[in-house]
């Protein structure tokens, strides 16, 4: 597969000391996004998602490619911080500061802190099908599901 090239822009000077956004190994899918805050931020359990500024904007600029802002496994599983809205989905036009909805799914645990240039989220950059859409009142073909729906093939 040929490597594409996307434009990032340092939006916060702190990223060159925390690490230029990077893959850290041979094989890593996804690049650390830094918590670009001026000081420790607390999130409550089950509180609102807070927005988070990664210090880089990006230009993916190729209508195939997006990127999806995730969570580090590690953070998620050990510390609860997970992403408010699951996975942010960043279009290949979106040219601002990447923002990381941050939020404690812990169900009445612990705060968790987010300090300067903790790395709290990811970025991985995934193909995009772009189908033209056909608009029709009846489909081509019918499928053995059809219009079921959630359950519809069992549990």
């Amino acid at each position: 597969m040929t490597s594409k090239t996307v434009e990032v822009r340092i939006t916060d000077p702190r990223v060159h000391a925390w690490g230029i956004p990077r893959y850290m190994t041979e094989w890593s899918a996804g690049i650390d996004l830094h918590a670009c805050i001026d000081r420790p931020v607390e999130l409550f359990p089950q509180a609102p998602a807070t927005l988070i500024p990664s210090g880089i904007a990006i230009l993916i600029g190729d209508p195939f490619i997006a990127g999806l802002i995730l969570p580090r496994s590690g953070l998620g599983h050990k510390t609860g911080l997970v992403l408010g809205n699951s996975v942010g989905l960043l279009d290949a036009d979106f040219s601002s500061t990447v923002m990381i909805s941050a939020w404690n799914r812990n169900p009445g645990g612990e705060s968790l802190t987010i300090t300067p240039g903790d790395r709290i989220a990811q970025l991985v950059f995934v193909p995009v099908i772009r189908p033209h859409l056909n608009i029709v009142e009846v489909f081509s073909t019918t499928t053995q599901r059809g219009a079921g729906g959630f359950g519809s093939t069992g549990t």
